[in-house]
This record gives C-alpha cells, structure tokens and sequence, in this order.
C-alpha cells in the first residue's frame, strides 16, 4: 500500500494516477473538509481530465483519510513554501508530516519526497530529524525524492509523459521507487542521488524564470522609449538560435515564483543573477499599476473602481490563483489605501477578493479600462463586447486596434 499525504495540486493527482494503475492508495490528508469532499465525490480543484482520473481510481478501492497508515511506503507531496523574511524554505509542513509518518510506519519503510525542497534540506534537516527520534536511516527507513514536474491545465498529461527523476541514497531503494513510478509515467525515469535530484528541480524552475525575468524586462525597455517589444520578440526569434518568451504581468504559481529564492537564501553571495530575476518579475505588477496610472491620465479618468482585472489566476485556464500576479497587484494597491478596483475570473468560483464580480457582461457594465491580467480562452469569445473599452492587455491575447499594451 502507497499512503500520499497531503491532496493538493499535487498529491491528489499523483494518488489517483497511482490508483488507476493498480497500486493500493490511501490518500491522506490533514484538512477534514477535504476529505469529507472527496468521499463524496467532489474534487477540490478543475484541471481537465482529473473527473475521469476519479472515477477511475474509486473504482479501484482508493481511500480517502485524515488518518496516516501503517505501511511500507510514502509519498509526501504537502507544501514546502519559503521564508519571505529570509528566503529559506518554511519545513513546517514537511517535517511535520515526517514525524506522523515515523510514528506509525512499518520498519523499513521508504519515505518518498514529491514536494519541492532547497538543495541539501534532506541532508542537513531531514536526516537529522528523523535520527533525533532514534530511527536509523537506511535501516528503519529508506529516504528517496522524486521532485514533482507537472503543470495545472496539464496535470494528467504530464504525469503519464514527463520524465522524472529519482534521487536516492542507494540502487536497491532507487529501483523500487522506480517501480512504482513506472506502473504510470511512460517517459524516462532517470535514478541519482538525492542532492542532485533537490537541486536539478530548483534550477529547472530558476532557468524558467530568468528567462522569464529577460522578456519582462525588455518589455519595460521598450515601454520606456516607446518601441513594440511584441514586434521585436517576434523578429529575434527568427534567428535559429534565439527563443525570447513572452513578458507578462508577474509570475505566479508555487514553482516559478518560489522555487529560484531557495537558492537566492541559501547561496546569497552566489545568486546575483537569479535575484535580479526574482525582483524583475516581482515587479511587473507594480509595472501594470503604472501603466494603468497612465492610461487613467490619458483618458481623464480619476475614479479606480471603473478599472477592472480580467483574471485572477496564475495562468491561463486553471484555477489556481496562487502566488498570482493579480493578487499580487491588488497587494500593492492595499498598502497604496487605493480600493475599489474590480475583478473577475470566469475559473474562481468563489469569492476570494473584494469587488469580485461572477458575471462578466455585469463586469464589463460597471468599468471604463479592461486590464486583461490573464489570457483565458473565455475572453476570445467576448471581444466585440471588450473592443468598446479602453484595454490594457498584459498577455497579447487582443488581435483589434486601439490596444495599450505592457
């Protein structure tokens, strides 16, 4: 039996790819509501696919519990944020699913580690933890990590074809995690030590952003002596060895926009580079306050409530809005004291920030200048509504003249 602790983004997709491959699952997690949703039947997130993934895996027996079981194998994927203070990983959550996992575990039992750690948290605070309860590693239990790689929006997907990375502290431990993660990931699974496993999902994530982090800030270059930085992406990349991405309104998620301050807080004398990346995307949504400010003068306008955000989430057609750029705008505005500005999301459901609208023709009555925050398929079908507005469209998703941009 495989017990996945902690049913998030993560481990709730994880658990039910398990399942549906005929591996013995017990989902577990500390949130009550949570569980009780998923015995009946109702996800706690959309992502395409996981409804059909569901229905699968109970029909394959997986259970869903607050209670940790006594077994031989676990897959910890509970949260692993960082520090704001001093950029180093917050292990609260892990290192108290560690202590509940050692407290029923059979003897031998190999702890699996799905969720994003600095490099070197295994070595220097895991191993140490776990042997301060008097549990002897490589004996009572087996230490593996196997960094998550998957996408909202994709999730399911890249779960079965993404190749993965094992890192563990010998080949026997190694190749069974392998198993497991074979009975469904298609892709190449490739086995190292655990240091390198910590470090190589880090910089996957820090290479993201600085390449992110390039754009956003040619986009504040072009802005600044009025040049298209669309125009000009688009012509650089026709060299056969350039590939500028898109500039955006911030970086959000729990990967892109966390993962690079691991680093930045355990080597700050080394990560010159990746910090000037993290406050160059950090800064883009100050850089959408501005340009709202801009367009407000142009246009006369001195009344921020007929200013509405289309999209609430970090990416396009998920709704995961954590770490998003919105949210991260609405912040700023707050510890300006400027309220009123509306939103609306077609993927948020609920109402998680004030002036939250759930109609979107009800929103667009009720604002003058439409910033298109996040580039959802949704909005694609209301443009001959959108095109009587004053738009600034952060994500290049508007094809109609008389468009402000980043």
């Amino acid at each position: 039996m495989i017990n996945v602790i902690g049913l998030g983004y993560i481990g709730l997709p994880i658990a039910l790819m398990l399942a549906k491959s005929g591996n013995v699952v017990v989902g577990t997690d500390i949130n009550k509501k949570l569980i009780q949703s998923l015995r009946n039947g109702k996800l706690t997130f959309e992502e395409k696919g996981l409804e059909e993934l569901y229905e699968t895996a109970v029909n394959n027996d997986i259970k869903f519990t607050t209670e940790y079981q006594k077994t031989d194998t676990y897959l910890v994927a509970v949260p692993t944020p960082y520090i704001k203070k001093t950029k180093k990983l917050d292990q609260r959550y892990l290192l108290n699913a560690l202590e509940r996992i050692i407290s029923v575990c059979d003897y031998g039992a190999t702890v699996i580690i799905e969720s994003t750690i600095s490099p070197g948290t295994v070595d220097k605070h895991i191993r140490p933890f776990i042997e301060q309860k008097g549990f002897v590693i490589g004996q009572d239990i087996h230490l593996a990590h196997a960094p998550e790689r998957i996408i909202p929006g994709n999730m399911i997907y890249e779960l079965e074809f993404n190749s993965r990375t094992i890192g563990a502290d010998n080949k026997e431990i190694a190749e069974k995690v392998k198993r497991i993660y074979s009975s469904f990931c298609k892709a190449e699974i490739v086995i190292t030590d655990i240091r390198s496993a910590e470090m190589s999902k880090v910089v996957e994530n820090t290479y993201r952003d600085i390449n992110i982090a390039f754009a956003n800030e040619l986009a504040k270059i072009c802005r600044a002596d009025n040049m298209d930085v669309y125009e000009i992406i688009r012509i650089a990349n026709k060299h056969p060895r350039v590939n500028i991405l898109q500039p955006g309104p911030g970086v959000g998620g729990h990967c892109i926009s966390v993962d690079p301050w691991f680093l930045v807080g355990d080597y700050p004398d080394l990560t010159n580079m990746i910090l000037i990346a993290r406050k160059t995307n950090d800064s883009m949504p100050e850089h959408v306050i501005n340009r709202i400010r801009d367009i407000m003068r142009e246009h006369s306008m001195n009344d921020i409530s007929r200013v509405g955000l289309y999209g609430l989430t970090y990416k396009e057609d998920v709704d995961d809005t954590r770490e998003s750029p919105t949210l991260q705008l609405l912040e700023r505005l707050d510890k300006h004291l400027s309220y009123g500005i509306k939103v609306y999301d077609p993927f948020v459901k609920e109402t998680i920030v004030e002036n939250q609208y759930h109609d979107f023709e009800n929103f667009l009555d009720d604002i003058e200048l439409l910033v298109i925050m996040v580039g959802h398929v949704h909005i694609k079908g209301y443009f001959d509504l959108v095109e009587n507005k004053i738009v600034l469209d952060t994500k290049n998703v508007c094809d109609f003249n008389g468009i402000y941009k980043l």
